[in-house]
């Protein structure tokens, strides 16, 4: 080897700062070529620290990577702390650049720990996949297939839309790289249901396919319970009752006026004392009591679990503590309080409530959701789908779990066998025999998908059993904590805009907040700027962000109706001007 060339630029590291760098290029006596290239030599020490032509080293990028994909970070922040901490001024594009270098390596490391990845999870007994995909306001979808006893994500890729013909290419893809999964978890949709099967058929393997529970309980509770909760919620938009309550307390409470602290004072008073009969205080302490009446009304949200429709029916809680507010305001109306203020107030209170207690239509409306919850109610007590129950993976000591598991299907069982028992054939109980109806279409529909959760182990690998989630759950709480990363680093509630730009490799930013993943792609997360090295080693002519930026990207059929990519195409002044002088050229 000879001298070829001397350069010199300016570098920055963290673990350097900003300096200065001489570097000695060496090229081969004998002129020799490697795929028509000059076979040189450059100083290794600095190919460790810095990628092919850039000025900004490894620990930088790996720096801005995790803080935004990993903390969610905003560009300022990230920038700020370089200054602060380590003395290194970016700017906000390079900051950005950074970010999306970082996942292109990570991506690119990804696929290089495929071998020893898919050793772990054979090891592991196999491994379930978790499928399912998530968007913003149908823009950005992003495909996330997931390791569930391991919870790493596998792939994740952006597609047009959540369709099978889209989907089933990068299950085949997972299977490839990580070897065919031990059960597929996933959600009632059409387009993953439909993907699901067919990976198991090209497969050629027997692989459960498996419906994840909690969705399988919100379809039945939302097909039994929508049209009813609709109904009810329309008689009380109708009537105005939450407008006149609310009304109505903010009124009393400016009569209270300054008068008001003192008066919930005596009311607690009021309360801690035994109710001999139902007569409420006089003075400004009555006034607080009615005002608490129509309050205690409003707050019917707080009798549900923040479970979202259908497992709470907010208008049904609403018509129950409304009934209730009426019936207590009739018994103080009969035995009245001597104030005339305080009997007004009641007064008029009770005209606001007066319809809520009628059988027609209000109450029948009511009754017909009430019974349909019961159903529901029943259904959910059999899968044991209650609140408090630990979302995520189950526990996999088999022995407590896979008898918890045996009896949920016994009493989903049971509970079938009771429904078409309770079926009335005819009669007036047109209602209750469409609900029911609905119970067991869905129990028809799914049930060949709600069991099988009890893998085998291998006897080289211990033998026993694993128990696969019996819900998506760790899917869902995956995207909702990349949802929430995202609100928070953009400010905005609405993510189609970020989703649609953001790539999909920022899934597997998640993976290294697991140490059983980053030890096996790098060893330590302070070892991640040198195995990002190694991959550039290869090639020291160009970075490896330069090859997947400039490399042609595969086309696939576009099934979105209107993209980023095509709004950019149709949102110009040149299609605008074509569009009219064609529409003016008209005969």
């Amino acid at each position: 080897m000879h001298v070829q060339k001397t350069l010199q630029r300016q570098a920055v590291t963290l673990a350097h700062g900003r300096f200065r760098v001489r570097e000695v290029v060496y090229v081969c006596d004998g002129r020799c070529k490697r795929e028509g290239a000059l076979v040189t030599r450059r100083a290794p020490a600095l190919t460790e620290l810095i990628p092919p032509k850039s000025t900004v080293g490894y620990d930088i990028m790996v720096n801005v990577g995790m803080e935004r994909f990993v903390g969610h970070r905003q560009r300022e922040e990230i920038r700020a702390t370089l200054e602060k901490e380590h003395g290194i001024h970016l700017s906000s594009g390079e900051i950005s650049e950074l970010g999306k270098r970082f996942l292109i390596y990570l991506e690119a490391l990804h696929r290089d720990a495929a071998p020893a990845l898919r050793a772990a999870l054979v090891a592991d007994g196999g491994w379930p996949l978790h499928i399912d995909a998530t968007g913003e306001d149908g823009r950005g979808t992003l495909l996330v297939a997931l390791a569930g006893w391991r919870g790493w994500v596998l792939g994740a890729w952006k597609i047009p839309t959540e369709r099978a013909e889209a989907i089933l290419p990068r299950l085949q893809e997972v299977a490839a790289q990580f070897g065919p999964p031990c059960a597929i978890m996933r959600d009632l949709g059409r387009a993953v249901t439909e993907a699901a099967s067919g990976l198991a058929k090209t497969l050629g393997l027997s692989i459960p396919v498996l419906a994840c529970h909690l969705h399988f309980l919100r379809d039945v509770g939302t097909d039994l319970l929508r049209e009813a909760h609709d109904k009810l919620r329309n008689l009380f938009r109708q009537m105005d009752v939450r407008k006149d309550l609310r009304w109505f307390a903010r009124e009393q409470g400016r009569r209270l006026g300054t008068t008001i602290d003192q008066a919930r004072d005596d009311f607690r008073i009021w309360q801690s004392a035994p109710l001999a009969d139902p007569r409420l205080p006089e003075g400004p302490a009555g006034m607080v009591a009615v005002r608490s009446l129509a309050q205690w009304a409003l707050d019917y949200a707080a009798d549900g679990n923040d479970q979202g429709f259908p497992f709470d029916l907010p208008y049904l809680d609403l018509y129950v503590r409304c009934l209730h507010a009426a019936w207590a305001v009739g018994a103080f109306l009969r035995h009245p309080p001597a104030d005339e203020k305080v009997v007004k107030a009641l007064r008029r209170l009770d005209r606001i409530l007066r319809p809520i207690d009628c059988d027609i239509p209000l109450g029948q409306a009511a009754k017909t959701l009430s019974e349909r919850s019961q159903l529901f109610t029943e259904l959910r007590d059999a899968l044991r789908l209650t609140e408090g129950e630990p979302s995520g993976p189950e526990a996999n000591d088999a022995g407590q779990n896979l008898e918890k598991l045996r009896g949920i299907r016994q009493a989903v069982d049971d509970l079938t066998d009771s429904l078409r028992q309770r079926r009335p054939e005819r009669g007036p109980a047109k209602d209750l025999r469409q609900a029911i109806d609905i119970v067991l279409a869905h129990l028809e529909r799914h049930g060949n998908f709600l069991w099988g959760h009890a893998i085998p182990i291998p006897d080289q690998l211990g033998g026993g059993i694993r128990l696969v989630d019996r819900t998506n759950n760790i899917l869902e709480g995956f995207f909702h904590t990349m949802k929430h990363g995202e609100r928070r680093r953009s400010g905005r509630k609405n993510l189609a805009q970020d989703f649609e730009r953001l790539p999909p490799a920022a899934a597997l930013a998640a993976n290294l907040t697991r140490s059983d993943y980053v030890s096996i792609i790098c060893g330590s997360l302070d070892q991640l700027p040198q195995a990002f090295a190694r991959l550039d080693a290869r090639d020291r002519s160009r970075s490896l962000a330069t090859v997947s930026t400039n490399g042609k990207q595969s086309c696939e059929v576009e099934s979105a109706s209107l993209n980023a990519m095509d709004r950019g195409l149709v949102r110009t002044k040149e299609l605008e001007r074509c569009v009219l002088a064609a529409a003016g050229c008209r005969a």
